[in-house]
């Protein structure tokens, strides 16, 4: 059984299961399925609170799909997450990227 559908079956089991979410959301992302990605990490932060790590996979996901604008939202609150917890470099990393962003968002 690959990856994919080990955490699919996981998750017929127990729906609301952030983790299972995440590692979804990871797999999806590993093979360029974004919309898929983005499903479960936006379920995966809608459970439970992230430190900012899952906004940057959420975020690459948006900006592989050209929608600049919605990366950076996502990496405005993964900014907000990682000074809540203490992460500024993480933070200072998700600036520099949003000013990147603003360059090719038209």
């Amino acid at each position: 059984m690959d990856r994919i559908a080990y955490f699919k079956s996981l998750l017929e089991k127990n729906p609301d299961n952030p983790m299972v979410h995440y590692s979804l959301g990871l797999e999806y992302f590993k093979v360029k399925d974004y919309e898929n990605a983005i499903k479960h990490l936006e379920r995966y932060l809608e459970l439970q609170e992230d430190e900012g790590a899952a906004y940057r996979t959420l975020a690459k996901c948006y900006e592989e799909l050209g929608e600049f604008q919605k990366a950076i939202e996502v990496l405005e609150e993964g900014i907000r997450q990682a000074m809540k917890y203490n992460h500024p470099s993480m933070a200072q990393e998700y600036q520099q990227w949003i000013e990147e962003l603003k360059g090719m968002a038209f």
